[in-house]
């Protein structure tokens, strides 16, 4: 236990640390912790690991206790988690389950605040997937009401929770930064958050202006090529207007790869090298 508490008291150090660093030192990767040490080699400052599977809020303190040794262990800091709910535990249409969705959310930011972890992306196409012929005012009115709850629990347990705006093929509710945006203002807390992902807003045709007009609402970011997904550097896509639009802002928040991998080992760390380069080509 003891090692536990040191190592856990170390990680949240490195977690804070992140955000006095400049935009190309605050760089993670969507992966398993088990990758850290490659991902330290490739110059990343965090992993961001996926919330249901990490966390495991459907089983108990034991099973989950694995994970907390790697986390505490980990020679990076689990700053962040994606995936936040399970397709099955609706949060809107007739189905929705909000006291199921809160209960899940809760153990999960329990874990959380022992790995330090202090970013939950409420991504989850399937689980805020509108169902055909249900009232979209009422699903939004319904995710707004979900937020604020969640909102609660993340003061509760020093976790913001991030809006990731989806492209239409993933959902059809929130498929844009401007949407996210608006619904984080109407939720209004410091613990709700969005995000951009920069994949989605080129599907979607968004451009960077989205990411001005969110300002200080903008939390985390999430980078991959437009084409296939792939990693910065393989299809030779430009990211600029987007680090332009950060800078703008001052932005202080984060930036996880978040890819489609044929070969994780090479291409995580040209792909965080290619990262850093435009970065640097605009700071």
């Amino acid at each position: 236990m003891k090692k536990i508490l040191l190592g856990l008291i170390l990680f949240l150090s490195l977690s804070l640390s992140i955000y006095s660093q400049d935009l190309a030192d605050r760089i993670g990767v969507c992966t398993s912790v088990n990758n850290a040490p490659l991902l330290k080699q490739a110059g990343c400052s965090y992993v961001e690991i996926g919330i249901n599977n990490f966390f495991m809020p459907a089983q108990n303190d034991s099973a989950f206790a694995a994970n907390l040794k790697s986390a505490t262990e980990s020679v990076l800091p689990v700053s962040a988690g994606n995936t936040f709910f399970p397709g099955n535990i609706k949060l809107v249409g007739p189905e929705a389950n909000i006291d199921a969705a809160l209960r899940h959310a809760d153990i999960a930011m329990q874990r959380a605040k022992q790995t330090g972890t202090h970013i939950f992306v409420l991504g989850s196409g399937g689980a805020r997937r509108i169902p055909e012929g249900f009232d979209a005012e009422k699903a939004m009115d319904q995710f707004i009401e979900l937020c604020k709850q969640l909102a609660l629990l993340g003061e509760k347990y020093n976790v913001v929770i991030v809006i990731e705006p989806l492209r239409k093929q993933e959902t059809n509710f929130i498929n844009t930064v401007r949407q996210g945006t608006e619904i984080v203002r109407k939720v209004n807390h410091p613990n709700l958050r969005v995000l951009a992902d920069f994949y989605h807003m080129a599907v979607e045709d968004e451009d960077a202006q989205a990411i001005i007009e969110a300002g200080e609402l903008l939390y985390h970011c999430h980078i991959a090529e437009e084409a296939e997904r792939t990693s910065p550097g393989i299809k030779g896509d430009d990211f600029t207007a987007y680090f332009k639009a950060l800078k703008s802002i001052n932005y202080k928040g984060s930036l996880s790869l978040e890819c489609n991998w044929k070969n994780f080992e090479q291409e995580v760390i040209s792909g965080v090298a290619e990262v850093k380069r435009q970065i640097r080509s605009i700071y």
